[in-house]
């Protein structure tokens, strides 16, 4: 994606202001052709001075337009600040929001993939990017555009020597300026590298802060971030140095074009080729012409510093979500819960398959439980099933309709999932339970957590379910953080329940407690149990045994234990006794 192709998709997005955008544009325009008149007033000023002494009848109306067209200037200025102030900050946290909406919508695998500090970074500067872009556009660059491509061919008819001595030093600048976009454009994409890193290793400490001091290692990472720094530097400081160059020639270009067009011009003035008023309106020309060369090349120097930041940005809002509704997906309302697996395979990206020909049927109000070594595709399958992937074969149906025949939210809307790890908001116990019930009672919060076994340690807190859980529950134990995702998928009361390994993080008689509440909330709804300790999974209706992502057995507890295959092994690991040697 080039420069120009960039900043167009820049201005694209100044769809939604198009109204306003339109009548700065106009306003712009019509600035730029009172700045092309005053010099020319100017010129005709000086000529009329030069010429009769003391005819204010022709030199009247000459000082009037050039009060008129001066006072235009400041005004419609003044109205173009202030609007194109407005539109910018409006558009700017509009893209914002999307840009945040669509992230939040791009499955897991893209975010497995892309560091989260990555993201905010992108985001901010992006946006940021934008936003001095499209202030720039309607302050400076439109109006620059248009006197070049105005002030220029129209002062071919006032003096067309003259006229190419502009001419011809714009040119020598703009390639100049070509040169060293195209010196620079490697490096500057290697500086953008250097600053996303820099984001990842600084977020990355910060989000570890435990490991860095249990390992002692702020010493440490404030080098790795140092070593990036230098980095950045590296890369950034040629860049910078080549640009100071052009900025220079063209600061040195104000005062070579004044000299050419004051020597060339006089040289014809004593030929009768030129008045001393065209002399002034092209010096007037000259000065304008170099101010807006400069306002253009700090332009393109901007857009080429933005660049890769922007093409960050547009790639991740590019991204198509591999998981999104079909044009023809309905909402299904509230389900019973017949959740059926027929012939399911899916594999990861560039990887085995995760889970291969899945074949199951779980009844409404039956429990299920996955059980099976670590990487045997349990979590996989059901995540599956509320499509945080979708299969690459077979298909998943709930009450006889394909979940990717339903809207996303409308599937998700009926289960409830609680997550091996307690993952929490930066917020009020409250808050994070309604997540699941926004429209929540206080007493229906309170059943849900006593249900959960977490009522106690939220009330031994003065602030109650007001108090504030810290960045990713920090200030929670372990325990109580997943007593507190229990309660809120207890609180959605979804007709679909996964436990993904929900009492790990609990002491024994906790647990204890806690699966009693679970055996009279998942009566009526069908529960999927991924479980590693099989004391959870006894009354379980049926139990699935997974190995290199098949099912290589199913029934029930006892019936698995009886058959004496690979569960039976793993349960006499755990807490069954070996049976007795057969006598011979």
């Amino acid at each position: 994606m080039n420069l120009v192709r960039i900043y167009a998709r820049v201005l694209s997005l100044l769809g939604n202001e198009k109204r306003v955008a339109l009548v700065l544009a106009a306003a712009n325009l019509a600035i730029a052709g009172s700045q092309f008149i005053e010099p020319m007033l100017l010129g005709r000023v000086i000529d009329s001075l030069t010429g009769k002494p003391g005819d204010w009848g022709a030199l009247a109306p000459l000082l009037i337009a050039w009060i008129v067209f001066g006072l235009f200037n400041i005004a419609a200025g003044t109205l173009i600040a202030m609007y194109s102030d407005r539109l910018a900050y409006r558009q700017r946290y509009r893209t914002l929001s999307d840009y945040f909406q669509h992230i939040l919508q791009l499955p897991q695998a893209f975010h497995s993939d892309t560091h989260s500090g990555r993201l905010m970074k992108v985001m901010l500067q992006g946006t940021d990017a934008l936003w001095s872009l499209w202030l720039g556009f309607f302050r400076d660059h439109l109006t620059s555009f248009t006197l070049f491509f105005v002030l220029l061919p129209l002062s071919m008819f006032l003096n067309w020597r003259l006229a190419l001595v502009l001419i011809v030093l714009t040119i020598v600048l703009a390639a100049l300026t070509v040169f060293v976009v195209r010196k620079t454009n490697t490096l500057q994409s290697q500086v953008e590298e250097h600053y996303s890193g820099l984001a990842e290793q600084a977020s990355d400490a910060l989000g570890n802060i435990a490991l860095v001091h249990s390992f002692a290692r702020a010493e440490a990472e404030v080098t790795g971030l140092r070593g990036v720094i230098d980095k950045l530097l590296a890369a950034q400081i040629p860049v910078l140095s080549w640009w100071a160059v052009i900025y220079m020639l063209t600061r040195a270009s104000t005062t070579i074009a004044v000299l050419l067009i004051i020597a060339i011009g006089a040289w014809l003035n004593f030929q009768g080729k030129a008045t001393v008023g065209e002399i002034v309106t092209f010096m007037s020309f000259s000065g304008i012409l170099i101010d807006k060369l400069q306002s253009t090349i700090s332009f393109v120097n901007g857009l080429f510093t933005e660049a890769p930041r922007l093409r960050e940005f547009f790639d991740v809002l590019d991204t198509v979500p591999a998981v999104h509704d079909r044009p023809n997906a309905t909402d299904p309302g509230r389900v019973r819960g017949q959740v059926e697996f027929h012939d399911v395979s899916f594999a990861y990206v560039g990887g085995q398959p995760a889970v291969r020909d899945l074949s199951f049927t779980a009844s409404p109000g039956q429990t299920i439980a996955l059980v099976g070594p670590t990487g045997a595709g349990k979590s996989t399958a059901l995540a599956l099933l509320h499509r945080t992937f979708d299969p690459q074969s077979g298909s998943i149906t709930i009450d006889g309709t394909d979940v990717r025949d339903m809207k996303l939210t409308g599937l998700r809307r009926n289960i409830g999932v609680v997550f091996q790890e307690g993952l929490l908001f930066n917020r009020s116990i409250a808050e994070n339970l309604k997540i699941g019930k926004p429209e929540a009672e206080t007493e229906e919060i309170r059943l849900a957590a006593q249900r959960a076994q977490a009522l106690g340690f939220i009330e031994s807190d003065r602030h109650g379910f007001d108090s504030r859980v810290g960045e990713r529950g920090r200030l929670l134990s372990g325990g109580e953080r997943q007593r507190l995702a229990i309660a809120r998928a207890l609180l959605k009361d979804a007709p679909i329940l996964i436990l993904d390994e929900a009492t790990s993080a609990l002491d024994a008689k906790t647990e204890t407690m806690l699966l009693a509440a679970l055996d009279e909330v998942m009566k009526g709804r069908t529960t999927f149990v991924i479980a590693h300790r099989l004391a959870t999974v006894r009354k379980a209706d049926k139990i699935l045994m997974f190995q290199d992502g098949r099912i290589v057995e199913s029934g029930t507890f006892d019936e698995l234990v009886s058959a004496n295959g690979r569960f039976a092994e793993l349960a006499r690991a755990q807490f069954m006794a070996p049976p007795a040697p057969t006598e011979t």
